[in-house]
């Protein structure tokens, strides 16, 4: 009598061979391997991640410098000539290598969670070594030309912070998975130790992260200052085009407590706003006067500069990306603009009250007002009729000449100077940079009678980041939108956050802990129960815990296969069907 039985079914795995198809270009079955990875293509996975952490870094600076993408755009103006949105081509490449490189990152940790052996297709070696390349030589490019940026990581740290570990935490719980199965799998107990020990010291380091952690919005909530003063750096420039009379007028609508600008002295002695060396950018100074285009705009008289047409570069370049909103009526008005000069201005921030800040640039050499500069612009602002209270003057030259002429003046200085220097020059103000104060810094200030403004704001999260740490006043280019903040973005007391830790820390470690007992689970009741209560095959079969179904077959087809070669019972086997069959 012949007996047929079925030794192995191949079935069609499709989502196996997708995956190991897709990273190292294995789609049949007998290209597969449960072998060990070679130590080449364990290189290469160092690689992979490495790639994969200092894209998330690179990807996180650009995300959080969105505060500053004008500020990079008019630094690549200044070096080029030609005025372009730099940031789109590095915002997309950026989004593409970060989204390819982190495909690859989770088909390599698939592999490993089902067991196959890691062989990365040469063609993704190639992109790996690209994106890694790139983003290496824009990390040196961005810190030699625009360094001071990479502050903002740290800042925005202090606004994001507490949410990063969150969602570090989660992504390390959800790794456990993958840790216990490698730890289950292994055969050497000393590959399992380190695992375990790589794998705790990151789970442990981020339980006691929030340690280090600090925010100025982790605060109790009485504590709360008032909302900071908004100054329209350059009016609001946004929505029309900067240092124009409409721009200022935008941002007076929007309820901004001063107006910022830039203020050149023309040819003939009329302090004009102008924040560029040339006006190539600004105005149409290229069609009435392309011989003088490249000229400083300083060597202008205001008879010339007032021919100048200042709004339709705006409607052309659309530098924030807020022409398509406007209606045909604001378009026209846009392209209507003309130069403003320090006066129009500051009768404009008389009539609403307003107070004026700006900064002068002086002269050449060769201009003939290169020593009474100051006195210009003393003269254009006494005359003005605005109250010398509403004026935040940041001349360094002569100041106390101007002290003495108008002591009214809100003395502001640019530079972090001894508190002895800054009350005997008898500066009350500061005007710095966002990355230039920090929260013990404004408060010390606050302490010696001297209030800070910081410049540029221009993101919600950075104005409640400011908010929370008492900063009395900010400028920015889009008041419109920071008007909309009623309240910080987010506000914990300690007490808060130290319960969100805490009960974070207990359900991660709770998760951990359930995942390696369940993936041991045979393993830890073999080896308490000892060996008697295994048979041979048990104990084979226990040492693969957790395996897949299709490894646990392969295990059996192996060992009954071995039976079959050696002939056991005199028995034969053949194929039929696509089905193994032996005959008894």
């Amino acid at each position: 009598m012949v007996k047929h039985q079925p030794l192995q079914v191949y079935e069609r795995q499709l989502c196996l061979s997708c995956l190991t198809g897709i990273y190292g270009c294995r789609w049949k079955r007998y290209q597969r391997s449960h072998d060990d990875t070679t130590k080449w293509e364990c290189l290469w996975s160092l690689i992979l991640f490495f790639t994969f952490s200092l894209l998330l870094v690179w990807f996180y600076f650009w995300w959080e410098a969105h505060n500053d993408y004008s500020e990079f755009n008019w630094f690549l103006y200044n070096r080029s000539g030609e005025w372009s949105d730099g940031t789109v081509p590095i915002l997309a490449t950026t989004a593409a290598g970060f989204t390819y490189i982190a495909f690859l990152m989770i088909l390599a940790l698939c592999h490993v969670a089902v067991g196959q052996q890691l062989n990365l297709h040469w063609v993704h070696k190639i992109g790996v070594t690209v994106a890694l390349l790139t983003t290496i030589i824009g990390v040196i490019s961005v810190t030699q030309m625009w360094g001071e940026e990479w502050d903002v990581v740290w800042i925005s740290l202090q606004a994001t912070g507490p949410f990063l570990h969150i969602g570090a935490l989660a992504a390390v719980t959800a790794l456990a998975w993958l840790m216990a199965g490698q730890v289950a799998r292994a055969e050497k107990t000393r590959f399992q130790a380190m695992v375990l020990l790589l794998y705790l010291s990151v789970l442990l380091t981020l339980y006691f992260i929030p340690l280090s952690i600090s925010s100025p919005c982790i605060m109790e909530r009485g504590s709360l200052k008032a909302a900071p003063a908004i100054i329209g750096h350059q009016g609001a420039p946004m929505l029309a085009p900067e240092n124009t009379l409409l721009s200022f007028n935008r941002a007076l609508q929007r309820n901004v407590s001063g107006l910022e600008t830039d203020v050149t002295i023309s040819l003939d002695g009329v302090p004009f706003l102008m924040r560029d060396r040339t006006l190539r950018r600004t105005t149409n100074v290229r069609r009435v006067f392309p011989e003088r285009q490249y000229e400083d705009a300083s060597l202008f008289n205001w008879t010339d500069l007032s021919t100048l047409n200042a709004g339709q570069w705006f409607l052309k370049d659309d530098p924030f990306w807020t022409v398509q909103y406007m209606s045909t009526t604001e378009r026209w008005s846009v392209g209507n603009q003309t130069v403003c000069s320090l006066e129009q201005m500051l009768k404009l921030a008389a009539k609403y009250k307003s107070s004026a800040l700006f900064t002068v640039h002086r002269p050449p050499v060769n201009h003939p007002h290169h020593h009474d500069w100051v006195n210009l612009t003393l003269d254009t602002v006494l005359g003005s009729g605005i109250p010398q209270g509403q004026v935040m003057w940041t001349v360094d030259s002569n100041r106390e000449m101007v002290r003495k002429v108008a002591p009214g003046f809100q003395q502001t200085s640019m530079q972090k100077l001894p508190f002895d220097t800054l009350h005997h020059n008898g500066i009350s103000r500061l005007l710095l940079r966002y990355n230039q104060a920090s929260e013990q810094d404004v408060r010390l200030y606050k302490e010696n009678n001297i209030s800070v403004s910081l410049y540029t704001v221009n993101e919600p999260w950075l104005y409640s980041l400011l908010w929370c740490s008492g900063v009395p006043s900010v400028s920015s280019e889009a008041p419109q939108v920071l008007r909309k903040l009623h309240y910080p973005l987010w506000l914990m007391t300690p007490d808060e956050y130290c319960l969100i830790w805490i009960s974070t820390d207990l359900i991660s470690f709770a998760v951990v802990l359930g995942i390696f007992i369940f993936q041991n689970y045979h393993m830890i009741r073999w080896r308490m129960s000892g060996m008697r209560s295994y048979n041979p095959e048990q104990i084979m079969l226990s040492a693969a815990v957790r395996r897949s179904s299709r490894d646990v077959n392969i295990m059996k087809e192996k060992l009954i296969f071995s039976e079959v070669s050696n002939g056991v019972n005199g028995d034969e086997a053949y194929s039929e069907n696509g089905f193994n069959y032996y005959t008894n």
